[in-house]
């Protein structure tokens, strides 16, 4: 038996009416992965549900990273919804924290804690939004599936990936999903946007091998493989790769730079020219980043292996590279966009690519919109595309179209992408029940 840090009590039966509170009891569960051991929380959420009248269904690839599927029936006259999120965090090792990661601490009108933003938040929306529906007695027109998943924060083969190939069928039916990243606002030019997300990058990940001389490190060796090493770093660290601008990324930019004021609007005009791009990337300032990645597959170094012994020059230096494509890429096109800088002369290996789907089924987008529309009239919804990787990838095997949909309302002072997976990551108070109260939305109107 599991020991729960949580026991159900009769105060948790309708702890749906209190998502601040079910999200701090989700951070209380140290689920860092690796190693995961999601199986504390899940069991939680399992227990919730099971006090809320639903019937769960547990799947596991292993015994400690279960995952849990649970439905709300419909009346039938639409197909199935799906909402899914993941439990698992990334590591909190060696940053510095105002307020201890794994406590759920309320403070400053915030709750601080590792998976406050990704995505135990999310989910803390979800699970409220799906349990207060049972308890008002709402049929939407479809059922509303939810997923609890492990292993998202590496490479989800215990979760999304695991039920996709062993269980698809208790995804039968279902054309949309709600998922992470998106319905958080972006300040860009003075206006308010709530970038839904319908299409993201893909990781691909390489092997980098650099070869040179060895021997004696008594002697100087300008042509070793650090050398080589070293150019192969600065070169991906000066120079972008190709532009690409690719039917979302426009949309997103046209749609931000015909309601933004000049000098913006020229210059987010100008980045969908791919000869000027890279010129007008470097006039947006602190906005650059979130451009940058949609506008070019990307590379980053992240491991680097090589020598044994202090005093020998090493013959062999391998780089692992954290590959992102754009969507209709391939892993053959990032290398031959890597060859110019890297050089002929340094080795490159396929690791492992998870490609998503080429083009997003917008079938849902205009509900969505019209939603939050109503939750947050200062707010101007569009499609976007993220340039991280999620489950989404898994589920579009199945032809199920995700959309990256947990709401938060959040201040211009609060940067999502500085604070996710960073230290003090923590999301304030009033955005947890926006979320909530707007995913409630969705299952009520749903079809």
């Amino acid at each position: 038996m599991v020991e729960r840090k949580h026991p159900i009590n009769r105060h948790s039966q309708n702890i749906y009416e209190r998502p601040v509170e079910l999200l701090q009891n989700l951070i209380r569960f140290d689920t860092t992965n690796p190693p995961g051991n999601e199986a504390p929380c899940v069991n939680y959420i399992d227990s919730l549900l099971n006090v809320a009248g639903f019937e769960t269904t547990i799947l596991a690839k292993e015994t400690d990273r279960p995952n849990l599927i649970t439905r709300l029936a419909g009346s039938g006259q639409a197909p199935p919804l799906l909402l899914y999120g993941h439990v698992d965090v990334v590591t909190t090792a060696k940053q510095q924290w105002r307020q201890p990661p794994f406590e759920g601490k309320e403070a400053d009108g915030y709750i601080w804690g590792r998976g406050a933003l990704d995505m135990k938040g999310g989910l803390a929306m979800m699970l409220a939004a799906l349990m207060r529906a049972r308890a008002e007695g709402v049929r939407p027109a479809g059922d509303i599936i939810l997923a609890i998943l492990s292993d998202e924060e590496t490479a989800g083969d215990c979760g999304a990936g695991y039920l996709v190939a062993e269980h698809a069928g208790q995804f039968q039916g279902v054309r949309y999903a709600i998922g992470e990243f998106g319905g958080f606002p972006l300040y860009i030019g003075g206006r308010k946007f709530y970038g839904i997300q319908v299409a993201e990058k893909h990781f691909c990940w390489l092997n980098a091998t650099v070869r040179g001389p060895g021997g004696h490190a008594s002697l100087p060796r300008r042509d070793s493989a650090t050398a080589a090493l070293a150019r192969l770093l600065t070169g991906l660290s000066e120079r972008r790769l190709p532009v690409h601008i690719t039917p979302v990324v426009r949309q997103m930019i046209e749609q931000i730079a015909s309601a933004v004021p000049p000098p913006m609007k020229s210059t987010l005009i100008e980045l969908l020219e791919p000869s000027r791009t890279d010129t007008a990337l470097e006039r947006l300032g602190s906005q650059q980043s979130l451009f940058d990645a949609l506008l070019h597959n990307t590379v980053n170094a992240t491991i680097i292996r090589g020598g044994q012994k202090i005093n020998v020059v090493p013959s062999e230096i391998s780089i692992k590279l954290d590959g992102r494509l754009l969507p209709g890429y391939i892993p053959e096109d990032l290398m031959t966009e890597l060859r110019p800088i890297v050089g002929q002369n340094v080795e490159l290996e396929l690791i492992r690519c998870d490609p998503g789907p080429a083009a997003p089924d917008m079938g849902l987008f205009d509900t969505l919109v019209g939603i939050i529309r109503e939750a947050d009239p200062t707010g101007i919804p569009l499609p976007v595309m993220v340039a991280a990787t999620t489950d989404a990838r898994f589920f579009s095997r199945l032809g199920i179209q995700t959309y990256g949909y947990t709401p938060m309302n959040l201040p211009p002072d609060f940067s999502f992408a500085e604070t996710i997976h960073a230290a003090d990551e923590r999301i304030p108070l009033a955005a947890v029940d926006f979320g909530a109260a707007t995913i409630f939305r969705v299952i009520k109107d749903y079809g």
